[in-house]
């Protein structure tokens, strides 16, 4: 099986090499960068990285201008590092498209399971699937999301988040219990990060975005045309 490659980008060769040692030794391929303009040419060269670990300081290039670089172009798994430890900061990660944000310092095998999680999301378990309801079509696959017949583009989040709610359609899901599946990890923090990205999201889809009902106090639910009335 051919090994998930990796890019890591941080301007401390210390860090660099202890976050590579624990990801080969876990048989992944890594690629390294010491600054944000030598990720973006690694990452655009052979465009074949399945997951970025992005420092937020770095020379020439901070990590959320190269996060901004990459998401105009690809939606692979963006995992932020930082040293602050600021809402607000964790709260831009997640606007630019970020799938996780971690503060340093941090366990090395927590950040190995972040990665595992994330790629096995992304995997080949999730591969050749097609969900449809409510006139529109998400094939898991081709990571692309269509509305009646129409194309719609989504962040790799928000097509995460819609998967996850057309999978689980009719059934009211809490904010903790979507944050635990599709976030993957427990969030000290408030539901802004959930109902920014649901509001971002159905305005995405247009009059489809009405089939995501909020559930006031709950969270929200994924709910057909048909299924309105009962």
């Amino acid at each position: 099986m051919e090994k998930s490659k990796i890019l890591v980008v941080d301007d401390e060769s210390r860090m660099r090499k202890l976050v590579r040692d624990f990801l080969v030794k876990n048989n992944y391929e890594v690629v390294e960068a010491a600054d944000g303009e030598e990720a973006l040419d690694l990452f655009f060269d052979k465009n074949d990285m399945d997951l970025v670990i992005l420092d937020v300081m770095m020379p020439k290039m901070d990590g959320w201008q190269v996060c901004r670089e990459i998401r105009a172009y690809s939606k692979v798994p963006i995992i932020m590092l930082t040293a602050k430890s600021d809402e607000r900061d964790e709260l831009l990660g997640f606007e630019l498209g970020v799938d996780e944000y971690i503060s340093k310092p941090f366990s090395p095998k927590i950040l190995v399971a972040r990665v595992e999680a994330i790629l096995r999301r992304t995997g080949q378990a999730a591969a050749e699937m097609i969900v449809e309801a409510g006139g529109i079509r998400l094939d898991k696959q081709a990571h692309s999301v269509m509305v009646e017949g129409t194309p719609v583009d989504l962040s790799y989040k928000e097509f995460e988040l819609l998967a996850y709610f057309m999978e689980n359609k009719g059934i009211a899901l809490s904010r903790e219990k979507i944050l635990n599946s599709v976030w993957n990890y427990d969030y000290f923090g408030d539901a802004r990060t959930i109902d920014t990205h649901v509001k971002k999201l159905r305005s995405k889809m247009g009059d489809k975005g009405d089939l995501i009902k909020t559930i006031w106090g709950m969270g929200y639910k994924f709910e057909e045309e048909s299924e309105k009335n009962f």
